[in-house]
């Protein structure tokens, strides 16, 4: 199991209403508090995987394929998977800032 970034941690601890919590606790956290969401209010989690732009099908597979595992860390992992992705695709089209002063707007 990989252990994300502190950005990562970040941003997914703000959407799940998370305190904070290390590193290595982190996906024991995450997983509790996205099973809470299954059993509790499955419509906002939904909607969180909707808005953090979850593919679907891929879900869907890894359910399937990981049947009987704790879904909730699952669900982390390509959740964390994601953040990853958005986080290198940033970088990877970031703008250059070596626009000279004076051509700035």
């Amino acid at each position: 199991m990989m252990i994300p970034d502190i950005k990562i941690i970040k941003s997914l601890s703000d959407e799940f209403e998370l305190a904070d919590s290390k590193q290595n606790d982190f996906m024991k956290h995450l997983s509790r508090a996205i099973n809470y969401l299954i059993q509790n209010d499955f419509s906002r989690l939904v909607q969180i995987l909707y808005r953090m732009d979850i593919s679907e099908s891929k879900l869907k597979e890894m359910l399937a394929v990981n049947k009987g595992q704790d879904a909730g860390l699952i669900i982390g992992q390509l959740l964390i998977e994601r953040e990853q992705q958005k986080i290198l695709s940033r970088e990877k089209f970031k703008p250059e800032d070596d626009i000279p002063e004076n051509e700035k707007w």
